[in-house]
């Protein structure tokens, strides 16, 4: 019974239907951030008692229209990373809202950015997708791009967990499970391999274990939870730009200065917040 209804989705998403062909692709993400607008707009208008509902929801909708937007090519290893910051995204921005007051004054921009957020998200999963050579502005401008929100989405997830308020051990065994996914895909995108290079996994862990660290570290220091959640996200901006472009080897000595310098920087701000 599994296999009959597993053999037909196997053939479709090999071979999509050619009626799916016949939008160009520029309009299949117009479709489709539509769609993602109008579910994450119809789910503000609920109490977050029904976030069990919208949060599978939001998974299952959003990663199909990323199929749907690309729509071919995708392979492998792929099947995670060029889906995982659009439905990551799109479910760390809907926590979030509920942290804001409910009106339509904090709706409206909410979504316009949420949509605007999505379109760049999927155009920098169909780059990877292409595969476009690493020494094009596109591929720069693509991973860039992911950099920004995967520091943006780590400080919206940072910013939900410690405005839950638990103890030390959670907050550092939560900040690392959701560095870790985010961690990975980043390094991967380095080389957009079709398989997972061990290496990567050894430094997201790393990652993951530095900033769990930092984490429990960030618990016993009386700061609010909006800076706890910026001085982490600078954290993860600065650790992974460091790992990135050595693994890239561009790791030269202006590149050290520079995030480290973003680095005690906030560290800085966040020392003088303390009162």
């Amino acid at each position: 019974m599994l296999k009959a209804l597993v053999r037909p989705l196997k053939e479709f998403v090999k071979k999509p239907p050619r009626w799916m062909y016949r939008v160009e692709k520029r309009f299949r993400f117009v479709i489709s951030v539509g769609i993602m607008t109008v579910a994450m707009l119809f789910a503000t208008f609920f109490f977050f008692d029904k976030a069990w509902l919208f949060i599978p929801l939001f998974i299952l909708i959003s990663y199909c229209l990323v199929f749907y937007s690309i729509l071919e090519g995708v392979e492998k290893l792929e099947w995670i990373m060029l889906f995982l910051m659009p439905v990551i995204f799109t479910v760390s921005l809907y926590f979030f809202y509920f942290l804001f007051p409910v009106r339509w004054l904090t709706r409206l921009p909410f979504v316009a950015i949420y949509a605007i957020s999505f379109y760049a998200l999927l155009l920098t999963s169909n780059i990877f997708n292409v595969g476009a050579e690493k020494n094009l502005q596109l591929y720069r401008a693509a991973f860039s791009v992911n950099y920004f929100f995967q520091t943006f989405v780590a400080f919206l997830l940072f910013n939900i967990l410690f405005s839950l308020r638990q103890d030390f051990i959670f907050n550092g065994l939560a900040v690392g499970v959701l560095v870790l996914p985010l961690a990975v895909q980043l390094l991967w995108s380095i080389k957009l391999d079709l398989a997972l290079d061990r290496q990567i996994v050894l430094y997201g862990l790393f990652l993951a274990l530095l900033l769990m660290q930092l984490g429990i570290f960030v618990s016993f220091v009386p700061f609010r939870s909006s800076v706890a959640s910026l001085l982490l996200a600078a954290s993860y901006y600065s650790f992974t730009g460091l790992t990135t472009a050595y693994l890239d080897n561009r790791l030269f000595k202006n590149t050290v200065r520079e995030y480290l310098f973003v680095l005690a920087f906030v560290f800085a701000i966040s020392i003088l917040t303390i009162g």
